[in-house]
């Protein structure tokens, strides 16, 4: 008995495709609770169809059981490294396949409600941005350089995902200050800042519950940290500053920089970076990282000039 029959028998609806682009479109269309893939068809492997359901944002939580024909290492393997979530080998065993598709639908909802989860975070965020009309596309521009700078400094890709994701979360807590403090002009008041201060504190309570943000909490509590110990929330200093926290930090300082604010100017590049360099002399930021970020930019205008 094949599995969409088997599957059909357990009361689930079954789809069939005969290859591996019709299979793409299908899925596109009807967004199953789960994918069983061959891993050998005609024009597309199994393993290329997985990787690109895995690389899109419309698919990539569908689980994917692999179905291979033999039970050898180097297409388990090669099925791992696609994307695959589970292995099915012939001839099937009714009640494991039914055991292994249902474990695999109840987790494809797990992963939604964290997926939705994150999104009311991240929507959270946009609305925080939307509440300073000043800072127009400032987050836009952090998770661009953030992705940029982290892959100058051979970052992992989950440093660089959390890099890129604390470009929208990093003020995330601001949802706590009041508009009266957040969006006063000129000066605050020692009262005022330690209201303001406490944005750090609320945005990490926000993203805690969620296990996908445990990599952005320490740029959103310690963005604010001085390499001298001067900064807040925790009077941090030196490496006991989160590494993430310190090269979010520069990005961040650079930006506000080099934008144009009601309040002032926009700085050219070498304006910015002198300006970094003094607070650098004062002990605020990490030198070497400096050091890294200055070169950074100077490669980015070379490019710049050579386009040009």
């Amino acid at each position: 008995m094949t599995a969409a029959a088997l599957l059909a028998v357990e009361g689930y609806e079954v789809l069939e495709a005969e290859n591996g682009p019709t299979a793409l479109n299908m899925v596109l269309e009807s967004k199953p609770d789960v994918i069983l893939l061959d891993v050998m068809m005609p024009g597309m492997d199994g393993f290329e169809v997985c990787r690109q359901l895995k690389q899109d944002e419309q698919t990539r939580l569908i689980p994917v059981i692999f179905i291979t024909a033999l039970n050898d290492r180097r297409s388990r393997i090669r099925g791992i490294e696609a994307g695959g979530d589970d292995f099915l080998t012939k001839p099937f065993d009714r009640l494991e396949l039914a055991a292994r598709v249902k474990s695999l639908v109840r987790q494809k909802r797990l992963n939604e409600d964290l997926d939705h989860a994150e999104q009311v975070v991240f929507s959270i965020a946009r609305a925080i941005e939307s509440r300073d009309p000043n800072t127009g596309d400032h987050c836009e521009r952090l998770v661009d350089m953030g992705k940029a700078f982290g892959e100058y400094l051979h970052l992992s890709r989950a440093d660089i995902r959390d890099l890129m994701w604390g470009g929208y979360l990093h003020d995330i807590g601001k949802v706590g200050i009041p508009d009266a403090v957040l969006l006063k002009k000129g000066k605050f008041t020692p009262e005022e800042l330690e209201i303001m201060k406490q944005h750090v504190i609320i945005g990490e309570k926000i993203c805690q519950p969620l296990r996908t943000m445990r990599g952005v909490l320490p740029i959103i509590r310690h963005h604010h940290e001085r390499w001298d110990g001067t900064g807040y929330p925790d009077r941090l200093a030196g490496n006991d500053i989160p590494l993430l926290a310190q090269v979010f930090q520069i990005i961040d300082i650079y930006d506000a920089l080099t934008s144009e604010r009601p309040y002032k100017k926009a700085f050219t590049p070498a304006e910015a970076l002198g300006i970094i360099d003094e607070e650098t002399a004062k002990g605020w930021r990490n030198p070497k990282l400096v050091s890294q970020f200055t070169e950074f930019i100077h490669t980015i205008g070379q490019r710049k000039t050579q386009k040009s």
